[in-house]
């Protein structure tokens, strides 16, 4: 079940580290977040070198539906509410820098870029359109209300972002990533200080990004209960309408819908990983009634890291910490975030302060509802008796009866049916026999 984008397009290959390297930054994953790291520091003329367990990008970055957008869901009314306005401003102006920043890059890659506007739509509540509306008037932000979207049902309305954007995002790293100094199949299995232990020797750095989707580092920052992980579901149509922008529905259980040449991607089914949810059936049930004469020709899943406020974790790793850096909590907006995560942090290992660092820091306040849940996930998990136990913290694992995997609900690994490693923040396989 491999997406659209790992089938339509080629990457470009890198050798495994072959001895012991000292360098000036160390960035450990090589999703987009962390290619974009290595293609500003490259820039910049900041030695580094990127390391990836396996090849780059066949992680979450594979399985994006590939928005770059600053809307993210009905998002501003609640960090106006959370953080006030200021905070609101930066975030938005963060997002809309790294969007034109692709928008720039992208005029000189073949990456399928096209300027789309994007769409969050209520089924049922105009109050929350209305709402959102108003904090974006008080942002000074140009989003519009449309009564209508072409979806085969009726919305109470929809906030409209004008001059937003997708691509294809494995012809865009196909594009950045060639010239840069990455290794593959290059597993860090310990970090001591800023010297990382690899599967085939140490990288001695000044300093160390970390870009992992979900950090693997339990020690400091609490990253374990700040974040839980979500799944969610994608079907490309054959034969289904041309919609013409980007759409989102408001409810957590509802879909998104964006084309592709020829094709119509509606996304849906989600739930937190380890739970039960509609996955791929939900989606095929919905293209049935709605789109009858549509042919399926991909499917898949992806995994989204949240954080506990709605907002990523991205800078210091944790207030005890030096040198140690963090991109995680992308909150299913991993393509703009990856760009504002590159920005902040190469500046900050520059020894430069960013003017966005402040609303993204993963030292602000935990204290917010989804820690309390998060916090129960966790105790349900370690007692539940079953033989099938997460080598990350040791929680409960489920069977995943769509996916064929072993899942778990507190972080959010996976495994295969044999017991090997697909997400993290477990580092190894499971334990045989």
């Amino acid at each position: 079940m491999e997406s659209l984008w790992k089938k339509t397009a080629e990457l470009p290959g890198f050798p495994s580290q072959q001895k012991d390297i000292k360098t000036e930054v160390l960035i450990i994953g090589g999703g987009m977040a962390g290619v974009l790291c290595a293609w500003k520091l490259h820039r910049a003329g900041v030695p580094y070198v990127l390391v990836e367990a396996d090849t780059i990008c066949s992680g979450i970055t594979k399985n994006t539906t590939a928005k770059i957008t600053s809307q993210h869901g009905l998002i501003y009314h609640k960090l106006i509410s959370k953080f006030g306005t200021e905070n609101a401003k930066e975030y938005l102006a963060a997002n809309e820098a790294a969007l034109q920043t692709y928008r720039k890059l992208c005029r000189n890659i073949d990456c399928d870029f096209e300027e789309k506007s994007a769409y969050t739509y209520s089924k049922n509540d105009r109050n929350k359109i209305d709402r959102e509306l108003d904090a974006l008037e008080k942002l000074g932000f140009p989003a519009r209300f449309a009564g209508s979207v072409p979806l085969p049902f009726q919305v109470a309305g929809a906030v409209m972002f004008p001059n937003q954007a997708q691509f294809h995002p494995l012809k865009f790293i196909s594009g950045i990533s060639k010239d840069l100094h990455i290794y593959e199949h290059t597993r860090v299995r310990e970090l001591i200080g800023t010297t990382a232990v690899t599967n085939h020797g140490k990288i001695h750095a000044g300093k160390i990004i970390v870009t992992t989707h979900f950090p693997f580092i339990n020690k400091h920052s609490s990253y374990f209960i700040k974040l839980y992980q979500h799944r969610s579901y994608v079907l490309a149509l054959q034969n289904a309408p041309e919609v013409n922008g980007m759409y989102l529905d408001e409810a957590q259980a509802g879909m998104s819908f964006r084309n592709y040449k020829n094709l119509l991607l509606i996304g849906g089914g989600d739930h937190r990983t380890g739970k039960k949810g509609g996955g791929w059936q939900e989606l095929q049930s919905f293209a049935g009634k709605y789109y009858p004469k549509s042919e399926e020709k991909y499917r898949w899943a992806t995994q989204d890291c949240m954080s506990l406020d709605g907002v990523p974790y991205i800078g210091p790793y944790s207030a005890s910490t030096k040198n140690l850096y963090v991109a995680t909590g992308f909150n299913k907006w991993g393509m703009t975030t990856s760009m504002v995560s590159a920005t902040i942090l190469c500046e900050l290992v520059q020894g430069r302060k960013n003017p966005y660092g402040e609303v993204f820091s993963p030292s602000r306040s935990i204290l917010h509802p989804q820690l309390a849940v998060n916090g129960f996930e966790t105790l349900v998990s370690f007692l539940t008796p079953t033989a099938k136990r997460c080598p990350h913290l040791g929680c409960a694992l489920k069977w995943n009866p769509q996916e064929h995997t072993w899942d778990c609900s507190c972080h959010g690994s996976r495994f295969t049916r044999d017991g090997n490693l697909i997400d993290n923040p477990a580092t190894g396989d499971l334990k045989k026999g």
